[in-house]
């Protein structure tokens, strides 16, 4: 077994010293620690990292995201200001695709000014070099909160997932909460607490209620979905929402973790590998609805990229392109509009909230 790390060592005197922690508290020091934490001290993305996302696949995500907004702008009245926020925009792919698409629409270029979530002092470099050729004002942020008020376009592509996920686990007696703590050999290991957690099951849905003994449910503190929808109703504006996940408030332990494109044990290497847990789209819906703004969806990936023209943008990249790239093309199509293990078209779904003077948002129309 490798020896521990600088984030394993501290984790292991923090569990001797006080007890086991919650998964939530062990999640957040993993991905967030400011001198260990594996989001604030790495670039996780591409074949060089742990894991690819959708803008690194092709231009024609980020490129279709652009226009999305584009017509939320128009829906909104076209204001002469409005603030493009992208919630944890990795290398500024995305963006970078999306204001190059948009270029066809010079006032909603005029109106904008690109506000940036990011914790992560190398990727902000990335997304600045990344972004540098549109000559767009461009400001970063540690939060959602620090964007300046006015009407505002979000986006939010796999930033979800990597927000802390609290975990229970049903007994006999109730429901206990999941924590990690120490095995008799001083390792880290999952358990959980000795004495059920009181009115806990008042809380869930009847779907997992009636869940067995043994069963994990999960759920999030709901501090971001309160964030974005309070933003929304304060100020006007809509916000898109793209991460893997499901559509319904299901049992089930989905915190995973990755490292090199492959998949890890959560307890090994804490701060050196990628920890996620699948977003319960129901429940950041009500969240945010309950804020005071309007849902939409959650639709798939692919029935989002389909609506907004993914087709034929493809068929019009190909047009110009040698065999070779044609290949390529057709491969990232199927990448992300596809089913099955290598496909993001139906893990990945899409949800969009508006301000209720708004009305449904381009493509979630049924």
């Amino acid at each position: 077994m490798p020896e521990p790390g600088p984030l394993e060592i501290e984790i292991r005197r923090r569990i001797a010293a006080a007890g086991p922690m919650p998964v939530a508290q062990y999640m957040t020091l993993c991905l967030s620690d400011p001198a260990h934490g594996y989001y604030t001290t790495r670039d996780p993305l591409g074949v060089s990292g742990d894991f690819i996302t959708a803008p690194e696949v092709s231009q024609m995500f980020g490129e279709l995201i652009g226009l999305w907004m584009a017509a939320v702008w128009t829906q909104m009245g076209s204001p002469e200001n409005v603030r493009i926020v992208e919630l944890g925009p990795g290398r500024g792919t995305m963006m970078k695709d999306a204001m190059r698409a948009v270029k066809v629409m010079p006032k909603f270029r005029e109106a904008l000014v690109l506000h940036l979530v990011e914790i992560n002092t190398a990727l902000r470099a990335q997304q600045e070099a990344a972004l540098e050729p549109q000559s767009l004002p461009v400001f970063w942020h540690a939060s959602l909160n620090e964007v300046p008020a006015g009407p505002a376009i979000i986006v939010a592509n796999e930033f979800f997932d990597a927000l802390p996920v609290n975990q229970a686990v049903k007994s006999a007696r109730g429901w206990h909460e999941r924590q990690v703590g120490l095995d008799a050999a001083g390792h880290l290991a999952f358990t959980a607490a000795a004495e059920p957690m009181p009115h806990f099951e008042r809380l869930l849905p009847p779907a997992q209620r009636s869940a067995p003994e043994g069963a994990i449910v999960e759920w999030r503190d709901g501090a971001a979905a309160f964030d974005l929808g309070r933003r929304l109703k304060r100020d006007g504006g809509a916000a898109l929402v793209i991460d893997y996940g499901h559509a319904d408030s299901a049992a089930g332990d989905t915190l995973q973790a990755v490292g090199q494109h492959a998949y890890a044990d959560p307890l090994s290497g804490p701060g050196t590998i990628d920890l996620t847990a699948h977003v319960d789209f129901a429940a950041l819906t009500r969240a945010v609805e309950a804020m005071g703004v309007q849902g939409y969806g959650p639709i798939t990936q692919a029935q989002l990229l389909r609506r907004l023209g993914i087709d034929s943008r493809a068929a019009t990249l190909k047009s110009k392109a040698s065999s070779a790239q044609i290949a390529e093309i057709d491969a990232a199509l199927a990448r992300l509009t596809g089913e099955g293990r290598t496909g993001m078209g139906t893990l990945f779904k899409a949800a969009a909230y508006t301000h209720p003077s708004l009305g449904t948002p381009p493509a979630f129309a049924t």
